[in-house]
């Protein structure tokens, strides 16, 4: 696909500070026949502000020449007000639910009525693929206007009972996991119902951060319960590799998301 040039600009989705994300759209490029792809895109970083969204920059602006309209989203974390669980979560799904309005307000007109709001893909890696995973299953999917097809889990955190003794994790939830192991199950992509978008387990084979061992038994587990899932590895590198616009990792995701 010929790459074009990107716009972004910047809109809030609630009144606090960390409640915004970044739009990304093409300004030239996208023919009068062009159906445009709507990503959301939710970083990682052990859910503290120690990172925030511009870890995804380069990928945004990457998957926006490339024709997408991409959603990167920050949200309230570990180390400011509001952050932690359950509201870290519920700030990743009331930026989805921006889709609604907010998002589309921001494109201009000839683009907006391109994009194929019934085909959003949600794409988070590492803390933030716990986040995407979680928030499309808290939605069933769906917003009011928009349907989720595809999820993109990038060497993600999937199972929060079994790393329950992480610093990150019980950074997130609080208490430890003896104590509120309801909050751990109820926060964790593992333990929730099967819905209606297809779920891609994108490992990095080399991640030592969190092993692919961990991507395979989610798989294994919610299939077995009617999700619609798979794994797919790729090979010779680790786990930072998402961020990085040049590495496989990252033209895998491009390729899945068929941009």
């Amino acid at each position: 696909m010929r790459k074009c040039a990107a716009h972004r600009t910047k809109i809030e989705y609630g009144s606090a500070p960390s409640q915004f994300g970044h739009v990304y759209y093409p300004v030239d490029g996208v023919g009068p026949d062009a159906v445009v792809r709507p990503v959301v895109l939710v970083h990682g970083g052990y859910w503290t502000t120690e990172f925030g969204l511009t870890i995804e920059t380069a990928i945004a602006r990457l998957c926006a020449e490339r024709g997408a309209v991409v959603w990167n989203v920050e949200y309230r974390r570990v180390g400011e007000p509001g952050g932690g669980w359950p509201t870290t979560g519920r700030d990743v799904v009331a930026a989805i639910r921006a889709l609604d309005g907010t998002v589309p307000a921001a494109l201009p007109a000839e683009i907006n009525q391109r994009v194929d709001w019934g085909s959003v893909a949600v794409v988070g890696h590492s803390a933030g693929g716990q986040l995407a995973v979680w928030s499309v299953s808290q939605l069933r999917a769906r917003t009011d206007t928009c349907a989720i097809t595809t999820v993109i889990a990038q060497s993600a955190a999937l199972d929060l009972e079994a790393g329950a003794d992480r610093p990150s994790i019980r950074g997130l939830m609080g208490r430890p996991a003896d104590e509120i192991g309801h909050r751990y199950r109820d926060a964790s992509p593992l333990c929730q119902e099967p819905f209606d978008a297809h779920v891609i387990a994108l490992h990095a084979e080399d991640d030592i951060a969190i092993p692919v061992e961990s991507s395979r038994r989610y798989v294994d587990a919610v299939t077995a319960r009617g999700q619609s899932a798979e794994l797919i590895v790729v090979p010779g590198e680790g786990h930072d590799a998402f961020v990085d616009p040049r590495s496989a990792s990252t033209r895998q995701t491009v390729r899945l998301l068929g941009l």
